[in-house]
């Protein structure tokens, strides 16, 4: 499978990482988040358990916070046509 992604990266102020950041909230509760940005989109659906990971750095004057959410796709389980179970 052909792998996607999507990388935005820009300055924004705390306010706007706050409603971007609420928007995340939102789509994590309805298991729906879509992102796009000059052209370039990505659907993502995170469904059951998450690896959630929060990391922060402090060096001199440059400060850090990583957050990571990471998670599998469920894979869509179909019955086979053939599969057939006769009990007696």
């Amino acid at each position: 499978m052909a792998e996607e992604k999507f990388v935005f990266d820009s300055l924004q102020d705390c306010e706007s990482i706050k409603e971007f950041l609420e928007s995340l909230i939102e789509g994590f509760e309805k298991h729906s988040i879509d992102l796009s940005t000059n052209g370039d989109e990505i659907h993502l659906a995170p469904q059951g358990l998450l690896n959630f990971t929060v990391k922060a750095k402090k060096k001199g004057a440059e400060n850090k916070l990583s957050i990571k959410v990471s998670w599998k796709d469920a894979p869509s389980i179909q019955p086979a046509e053939d599969a057939f179970l006769k009990v007696r």
